[in-house]
């Protein structure tokens, strides 16, 4: 399973488990996310810690889900904890236009949420 999503109160966490997120997985990405906007969630918090390389299908994606959200009134925020930013966020501007945590605990945190229980935990 690339993706899964957990709830944390009325915040869902999408795990995003692709060491490249690339076009490949776009359209399944973005089909996964939409079905738990449109069955209500309008708190996303995307992890993509596990990513060493976003493309920017991908990105565009991200930004058509973010564009969703806030159609809804709703927020969505990323975590990216990479020391160098992928260069499509810098080149783009993108990292200007998300809302980018280094934890899921400070993103969570940023919803007011404390996390009391660890979040999924990715094995190969």
């Amino acid at each position: 399973m690339e993706f899964k999503s957990e709830q944390f109160e009325d915040v869902t966490v999408v795990y995003v488990y692709l060491k490249r997120a690339t076009l490949a997985k776009a359209v399944k990405f973005k089909e996964f996310v939409t079905e738990l906007i449109d069955r209500g969630s309008n708190k996303v918090i995307i992890d993509l810690t596990i990513c060493e390389y976003i493309d920017s299908t991908f990105l565009g994606a991200m930004v058509s889900l973010l564009k969703k959200i806030n159609s809804i009134q709703g927020d969505l925020r990323l975590v990216y904890n990479k020391e160098a930013p992928s260069l499509v966020f810098v080149i783009t501007r993108m990292d200007k236009v998300f809302k980018i945590f280094d934890t899921l605990d400070e993103a969570l945190d940023s919803f007011g949420i404390k996390r009391s229980k660890p979040g999924l935990d990715w094995v190969n």
